[in-house]
């Protein structure tokens, strides 16, 4: 027991089986003990809590929005629910990132309800300490103290924003003159304390980072003459000392004192907490409209003065029900709306989507993708509908334009010529989708563009009759209701069915697998191709403990998961559009594409589950084995590691050995059992 208290390396709750072979399995037990988080299941939790209602039993309809970094679609949330963007100012918007947890709305009758689900304790602790560590090298390099306490506060992948936790360490900070005149006042919460300890952290971290960096950088000198292997062997091994050093620890664990003691500022509600104390979840209810959106201003709000009191960065999702309705609408719409991090500003059009979102898919009867007029069609965009066509989502598309109020043109001067001039740029589009999937993806693409595609102004204001712009974006956001509402309604495929080559589709999966593991040894650095840079050790390090603790299965623009079911995907898509017969009369282009949809969707969904257990579920140890190497050539190492150990039993597909096949015929049978649900062939 002493040895295994002395050692730090046995601290973390995944060395536990390193603990086992070396130690009597009673004194393990006793040692890890309560030490092992809670498997939580927030989305089950909130469901039990508010359930939400679906299209198969009620008149509800399901609704996710889908947009880039500052498109626009929480401000779009904010006109369905009519909320006040000046006295309200919920859900928070900004043109940077703003959502970052799962957000899900109902609109419903009785009274204003939430259930709040947070991060994981161990995984908010990882946040802290990557800030911290990122603060603690600005300051060896001799950066102020303003850049270490921007470090410190801000983490690199700006979703985990200390400053709205802990403040900005500056009462001074914020100039009265620039807040507006209606904002709300900040509680009276006690600050001080977390001011001294952002103050003392400063110069902490830069004497802890003086006594160990001097002999680092001698050592590395002497032994590495390479200066790019130097620098990365530095950066591990910095870290590495950091981690293991009490005074490090200690200042993580004050901060983690002054995180929870943020939620001594929540009212009554009911809070649920782990076995090991910290809040799994947390609820509330009431009657009035203005004191239920201020306490839920604590998860959701960036309000710059509130910075010091907010519990944001902690949320990984929350549900609010309650009599929500637009103020242009005499009737309140039956709608439940996701609203979670935008697809952010990726220079990728082929990118992946998040699993999170593609889970979604599933359940949701409408996907509305929110896209700013004045800058139409980014990567991200693009992106957004090449994995919706590809997994037969088109016919839940709906596409609204924002910010139509800025198209402006001397040779666009009326209405409808600027719809024409933003619709022209999304069908060029269409145009390279089409190159890349196939003709049925921009076919159906290009029908929802002309019947479901929606131009909105001035959504960032209380909307009135009183301009023609406003006028005509009222009338568009009752459109767009009524779209949403019809949108259950399918066409039914006709009698006749594809035939297909089972062979066509071995010879898909081997190239998806094969264009997967070409991009992914650019990543790790293993070789080199177009339009792939190789990413940071530690971004690697740090998807590497995501995946193997189970927090999640991306890392910032990492997403191996996401990134093997979209090769998959759309290799499947093509394939799809190619059977080698049919099964009656050739049906036409649309009862083609109705089968076509149908059968996507349904492998689709199926496909993710097989990605999911292979890449992630039971490569959980290699996970860990390369999130814990570290030393000299540490890097190289978990880069082969993952390529070899985890990826390697993917792909490529096509190989003798009976792992490999295992998971050919898994995709092989996915297709075979969804085509055989709709009666279509494959031999």
């Amino acid at each position: 027991m002493n040895e295994l208290l002395a050692d730090r390396l046995f601290r973390e709750p995944s060395s536990r089986p390193r603990a086992l072979a070396r130690f009597h399995p009673l004194v393990v037990d006793i040692f890890y003990h309560d030490m092992v988080p809670e498997t939580i299941d927030a989305s089950s939790i909130r469901q039990v809590a508010i359930p939400l209602p679906r299209s198969t039993d009620s008149d509800y309809r399901q609704v996710l929005l889908l947009g880039t970094t500052g498109g626009g679609k929480t401000t779009l949330v904010r006109q369905i629910i009519g909320s006040d963007p000046g006295s309200e100012r919920f859900p928070s918007t900004s043109t940077a990132r703003t959502s970052i947890a799962d957000m899900e709305i109902v609109l419903s009758s009785g009274p204003f309800r939430t259930v709040v689900t947070f991060l994981p304790r161990d995984e908010v602790r990882d946040y802290l300490e990557e800030s911290m560590s990122a603060a603690a090298l600005a300051a060896y390099d001799g950066n102020t103290d303003t850049e270490v306490l921007r470090r410190l506060l801000n983490h690199v992948s700006q979703r985990f924003r200390l400053s709205y936790l802990l403040g900005t360490g500056d009462t001074d900070v914020l100039d009265d003159e620039e807040l507006p005149d209606s904002s709300d006042q900040a509680d009276d919460f006690d600050l001080t304390r977390t001011h001294a300890l952002l103050r003392s952290s400063i110069e902490r971290l830069r004497a802890i980072a003086a006594e160990h960096v001097p002999a680092l950088r001698e050592e590395l000198e002497r032994t590495e003459s390479d200066e790019i292997v130097r620098e990365e062997l530095f950066e591990d091994a910095f870290h590495n000392l950091l981690y293991d050093d009490e005074r490090f620890q200690a200042l993580a664990d004050e901060f983690m004192d002054e995180t929870e003691r943020r939620f001594d500022l929540l009212p009554s509600g009911n809070m649920e907490k782990t076995k090991q104390g910290w809040p799994r979840s947390w609820s509330y209810e009431s009657e009035d409209r203005q004191t239920f959106l201020r306490a839920v201003s604590r998860f959701t709000s960036n309000y710059a003065p509130y910075f010091g009191t907010l519990l944001t960065p902690l949320v990984n999702g929350i549900r609010i029900a309650g009599p929500f309705s637009p103020s242009w609408s005499d009737e309140q719409p039956k709608l439940v709306l996701f609203d979670g991090e935008g697809l952010g500003h990726t220079p990728d059009p082929a990118a992946s989507l998040p699993t999170a979102i593609t889970r979604r898919l599933e359940h949701v009867d409408a996907v509305l993708l929110v896209d700013n007029a004045t800058q139409p069609m980014q990567a991200a965009t693009i992106a957004a509908m090449r994995n919706l066509a590809s997994g037969g989502h088109t016919g839940k598309l709906i596409i609204c334009f924002t910010h139509f109020e800025s198209v402006v043109g001397d040779n666009i001067p009326t209405f409808k010529m600027k719809e024409q001039h933003v619709v022209a740029s999304a069908e060029n589009a269409l145009t390279s989708i089409g190159e890349q999937l196939g003709s049925f993806a921009e076919r159906a693409l290009r029908q929802r563009l002309q019947s479901a595609c929606f131009f909105l102004g001035n959504l960032h204001q209380t909307l009135t009759l009183n301009t023609k712009i406003e006028k005509r974006t009222i009338e568009q956001l009752q459109k767009l209701l009524a779209a949403i509402d019809g949108i259950v309604v399918k066409r039914e495929a006709g009698p006749s069915r594809p035939v297909y080559d089972r062979t066509n589709l071995v010879l898909a999966l081997k190239q998806a697998a094969e264009d997967f593991h070409a991009a992914w040894n650019a990543r790790l650095g293993i070789q080199v191709k177009p339009g792939f840079l190789k990413a940071h050790w530690l971004r690697i390090k740090a998807l590497a403990r995501r995946m193997g603790e189970g927090w999640s299965d991306e890392y910032l623009d990492l997403k191996p998961i996401a990134d093997m079911h979209k090769e998959l995907q759309e290799a499947i898509y093509r394939f799809i559009q190619n059977p080698v017969a049919w099964t009656g009369p050739v049906p036409s282009d649309d009862e083609k594409q109705v089968v076509f949809e149908a059968l996507a969707m349904d492998i689709s969904l199926h496909l993710l589950v097989v990605v999911a257990e292979r890449l992630r579920d039971e490569t959980i140890p290699d996970w860990l084995r390369a999130f814990h190497l570290s030393g000299k050539g540490a890097t190289y190492v978990r880069a082969r590691l993952i390529s070899r150990d985890i990826y390697e039993k993917v792909a490529p597909l096509l190989d003798r050995t009976p792992d490999r096949n295992k998971f050919m015929n898994d995709i092989i049978g996915v297709v075979r059992d969804a085509a055989a649900r709709y009666k279509i062939m494959l031999h």
